[in-house]
């Protein structure tokens, strides 16, 4: 499944499968559980693929630092749990992505990632990379 049918929900924890959409929003699944949840065009919500983390010189696609956590962690999941200290959880993301602008990518930002990645990582989707992508825009 790609990061495009992964949806973040603001107030609610975790991440949602988006399963369909009706006419006053959708309807998603939380990857943590399984419950559906109807969710309305007012909520707050972020597909996964049109996330950006800061760094000094650009913005770096939220697939691929899940990719470079990927590649750093062999495919596992993450060293560092996200309820970890801020200090940890900075110097473990600075392993992977050493230029990322520190100050405007927060602490909460860090544990964030960090819980989505373990969350993606629990329910089979770990394929970050952008071939899949590429190849579908040649295809067109």
């Amino acid at each position: 499944m790609a990061l495009e049918k992964i949806l973040s929900i603001g107030g609610k924890p975790g991440l949602y499968k988006l399963l369909t959409q009706t006419r006053s929003g959708f309807v998603g699944e939380s990857l943590m559980d399984g419950k559906r949840i109807s969710v309305g065009l007012r909520s707050n919500v972020s597909v996964l693929s049109e996330i950006a983390i800061y760094t000094l010189e650009e913005e770096v696609p939220l697939k691929e630092v899940f990719q470079k956590i990927k590649e750093k962690e062999d495919g596992g999941k993450t060293s560092v749990h996200h309820k970890d200290e801020k200090i940890k959880l900075e110097e473990y993301f600075f392993e992977v992505l050493p230029n990322y602008d520190e100050d405007r990518v927060y602490a909460s930002d860090i544990k964030k990632i960090v819980q989505w990645y373990n969350l993606l990582h629990d329910n089979g989707i770990t394929d970050f990379t952008l071939e899949a992508e590429e190849t579908s825009t040649e295809e067109e």
